[in-house]
């Protein structure tokens, strides 16, 4: 029986309006496998229905396991009760190599299909080499045209349900756009109260496209991470006053913005904090003091991807001035 008493809303994305639970279980902070499939078991039991993983983040089997685990349980009556979504990694990301990477990620996964397939960064590195962080002489500029129209065949196959991008700029994300025939249905991109994405949100409001948040929280225990959300005397205020933790209020503040997030957290207790969330609301008064006293400071430059003999040489050309 679960234990969450308010249940996730979703929201609708891509052209065919396919259901993404508006918050997603992350596990980008890997751990030891046993420990992740737990947790994720952890999390269904919970409420939880949308899994995020990627090739580079090594959870994909174990992500896959737990999830065969949680059908034949009866966790969940089939496949289609859950949201996964993995990425096309670097080196993978080259014309007839799309296809066969996310056909590699399913059989991780031992799924049929995935709900959202996304890029993973604008960039590309030297085929069949999968070493990160990723060497200096084999970064390469990323055919997008190319690299596009794979997707979408990725999505006329019925391997994934919606294709979309992740770490892209308004500048790249419009690129996309003038040359998809299939729009992009999701930008992943770093989103936070210290981060707010202002310029890139208003964008993709405009074209239809959904964003999701990831370190809302500053991902603490991530190599990226930071105190900053967690220490703000701002969202700390607010969280007293509401009887809530910093972290709820950072995630309510997203919820807010009409995105959706992806949290990483593998102890129970946290998971069920993370889903207490949606029976509250922000006042005005303090909606307008998150967006307007809290200093803006990217934590995720993306500077593992960014080299001087590669295609994108600062994080001015990574970010294309959105820093």
């Amino acid at each position: 029986m679960s234990l969450i008493t308010v249940p996730v809303p979703h929201l609708a994305i891509g052209f065919d309006h396919h259901l993404m639970p508006v918050l997603g279980f992350g596990t980008a902070a890997s751990t030891e496998p046993l420990l992740l499939k737990q947790a994720v078991l952890d999390a269904i039991r919970l409420g939880y229905r949308h899994f995020d993983t990627s090739p580079r983040y090594l959870t994909e089997e174990s992500l896959g396991e737990a999830l065969a685990e949680a059908v034949s349980l009866g966790l969940v009556g089939s496949r289609s009760e859950l949201f996964v979504t993995s990425k096309l990694w670097c080196a993978d990301a080259h014309g007839g190599l799309v296809v066969p990477a996310i056909q590699r990620s399913l059989k991780n996964l031992k799924l049929d299909y995935l709900d959202l397939y996304l890029i993973h960064w604008p960039v590309s590195s030297k085929p069949g080499k999968y070493k990160f962080p990723i060497e200096e002489d084999d970064f390469l500029p990323m055919d997008y045209t190319e690299v596009w129209s794979e997707m979408e065949e990725c999505k006329r196959l019925g391997l994934a349900k919606c294709i979309g991008v992740s770490n892209f700029s308004c500048k790249k994300l419009q690129h996309i756009l003038s040359i998809a025939t299939i729009p992009p249905s999701v930008n992943q991109v770093e989103m936070s109260p210290v981060w707010q994405q202002r310029k890139l949100k208003e964008l993709c409001k405009s074209k239809g496209i959904a964003l999701t948040a990831y370190s809302v929280l500053g991902s603490r225990v991530a190599f990226w991470g930071t105190d900053k959300i967690i220490e703000s005397d701002v969202l700390k205020e607010i969280a007293e006053a509401k009887g809530k933790t910093v972290a709820q209020v950072s995630m309510r503040w997203a919820y807010e913005e009409g995105v959706s997030m992806v949290v990483k957290s593998f102890t129970k207790e946290r998971l069920e904090e993370n889903l207490k969330i949606f029976d509250w609301s922000l006042t005005e008064e303090e909606t307008h003091r998150i967006s307007t006293e809290i200093p803006q400071c990217r934590i995720v430059g993306g500077e593992v991807y960014i080299s001087e003999k590669g295609p994108i040489k600062s994080l001015e050309e990574m970010w294309d001035g959105e820093i």
